[in-house]
């Protein structure tokens, strides 16, 4: 077994990921409020939500 994380186990920051995926602000500022500046790349990529219904 190798100790270096896989690409699911890392922490991304928010900003960046929010950049990387095209998330408006709105989403953006949802995310940094529930895990912070950084978080798992696993619980963002499950949590973001890309696309808004409100206008």
């Amino acid at each position: 077994m190798t100790n270096s994380p896989s690409a699911l186990e890392e922490f991304w920051n928010v900003f960046d990921f929010a950049r990387r995926y095209r998330l408006n602000a709105t989403e953006q500022n949802r995310l940094l409020m529930l895990y912070g500046p950084l978080a798992p790349a696993q619980t963002l990529l499950a949590n973001a939500r890309r696309h808004s219904l409100v206008p």
